[in-house]
């Protein structure tokens, strides 16, 4: 049976994939982060599962560069781009769900779809009133859509994209001697 060869291009990115996926971790983490700072896209309660996500793959990651540096790591090479595989494939779900909701495929959590009822106290109630810019954000309605796909949706498209670079590089590291 033969191996995967990655095309030329791709064999730096593969080579250092630990590298590679804790910057684009927390490159996603930045962009959301972004979008919510300076453009006033609040987060909704998916929106923060998804940087869950994110946030432990970062620390898979960093904790898979940080193994396969020690005297005996190299043999947890290929198994950490695998577990590596299973976060971002985890992202993408989580994502592919959201987007899924905005779309109506499904219903979303009752908490952050307006089905909910959820108990607050007079106090929090009278500060929501009072606010000027209070809006809490529904996973049912896509904060920002670009070429006909939301957040969710281009999130779900990355992940995967992660995903599949994480396989890539589990069966390139199993080439290795």
């Amino acid at each position: 049976m033969g191996s995967y060869r990655a095309p030329m291009t791709l064999n730096p990115i593969l080579d250092r994939w630990r590298l590679a996926a804790l910057i684009a971790a927390a490159g996603m983490l930045a962009i959301a982060h972004a979008f919510q700072t300076f453009g006033g896209l609040a987060p909704c309660e998916l929106c923060l599962k998804q940087r869950d996500v994110y946030w432990v793959a970062g620390g898979l990651a960093l904790a898979g560069m940080l193994l396969v540096r020690t005297a005996r790591g190299g043999r947890f090479r290929e198994l950490t781009c695998w577990v590596l595989a299973l976060a971002f494939a985890a992202e993408t779900a989580v994502a592919a769900y959201h987007a899924g909701v905005e779309w109506k495929f499904w219903p979303g959590p009752q908490s952050c779809t307006g089905g909910g009822h959820t108990s607050v106290s007079v106090a929090d109630l009278k500060a929501l009133l009072d606010s000027t810019t209070a809006h809490v954000p529904m996973c049912d309605h896509p904060a920002w859509v670009f070429l006909g796909v939301s957040m969710a949706g281009w999130n779900a498209v990355a992940a995967l994209v992660l995903t599949l670079f994480s396989l890539a590089a589990a069966l390139r590291e199993r080439r290795r001697p």
